[in-house]
């Protein structure tokens, strides 16, 4: 007896000329509908196609081009990027001044239209500075942390230049 894999036996399951037999059998049976079948099964397969033809496949998209920093020259010294970071902290602390300036007078008009409404506004106002110092002392103690490891690698880095 003859083994033959699965991969053949799958496929002995298909023979061309058995399913033209079949075709012909089922096409040369009387049935009044077969033209409008054929018809409707045509016009399927012709939609779907005429809807396929349209489609196009770009494949994927072209890798990113890297644009390095560029509005900062190429050879400066440490002394003129510590000022540039030192002018740019002066800034930023600036726009935080103007913001908590600007949140002040939220607060304000939010006291007066409390007052106004009949309420509690000074258990109100001791709740969000409570909650705004709880947040300030987060953040410091995050800036801390940072700091202290970035010393730490500043330090490790020292040593291992000597």
């Amino acid at each position: 007896m003859q083994s033959r894999s699965a991969f053949s036996r799958f496929f002995s399951l298909f023979n061309v000329f058995a399913a033209a037999r079949d075709f012909y059998s089922v096409w040369r049976e009387e049935n009044p509908h077969r033209l409008r079948i054929m018809a409707v099964s045509a016009a399927l397969t012709c939609s779907i196609f005429i809807l396929m033809w349209g489609q196009e496949e770009v494949g994927p998209p072209p890798r990113p081009q890297i644009d390095w920093i560029t509005t900062f020259e190429p050879g400066r010294t440490d002394e003129e990027i510590m000022a540039s970071n030192i002018a740019n902290q002066e800034k930023q602390d600036a726009l935080r001044a103007e913001r908590a300036e600007r949140e002040a007078k939220v607060r304000e008009v939010y006291e007066a239209i409390g007052r106004a409404s009949g309420m509690d506004v000074e258990a109100a106002k001791a709740e969000g500075e409570a909650e705004r110092a709880a947040q300030a002392a987060a953040e410091e103690a995050a800036r801390q942390r940072a700091l202290e490891e970035i010393e730490a690698g500043n330090s490790v880095a020292r040593q291992s230049d000597r």
